[in-house]
């Protein structure tokens, strides 16, 4: 992965972070603009993984990505347990979910209508 220049905005963030989970093998990638609706941020990004395990790695290989690119951290939450880790860069907002979890919550169907939502390749 390349480095990206500091001062990107959030589409640069947003491409760094689906080429990192996408690395990961991250499944079920989709993403949803916010622009406009909200004000916390640009983009949301849902994922998951099989395990918590991976859930957890995905989500701190994304940061450490984010850090090497961008120079400032990410917020990362809930990472000790693996079922649900949020991962905050202020303009992007990734939740990373164990797929029974991720089918609890459904946060996609919470947020279709206020943006564009699309399933990320």
């Amino acid at each position: 992965m390349s480095a990206v220049a500091p001062e990107a905005g959030s589409e640069a963030q947003l491409a760094l972070i689906l080429s990192s989970l996408s690395d990961d093998k991250a499944e079920d990638v989709v993403q949803i603009n916010l622009r406009g609706k909200t004000a916390f941020g640009d983009y949301m990004v849902v994922c998951s993984g099989r395990s918590s395990r991976q859930v957890a790695a995905i989500a701190e290989k994304l940061v450490q990505r984010l850090k090497e690119a961008f120079g400032r951290p990410a917020r990362i939450e809930g990472k000790d347990t693996g079922d649900w880790v949020l991962v905050d860069t202020g303009d992007v907002i990734v939740h990373v979910f164990r797929p029974e979890v991720r089918e609890f919550y459904q946060l996609e169907k919470m947020w279709q209508g206020t943006g564009e939502t699309t399933a990320a390749s």
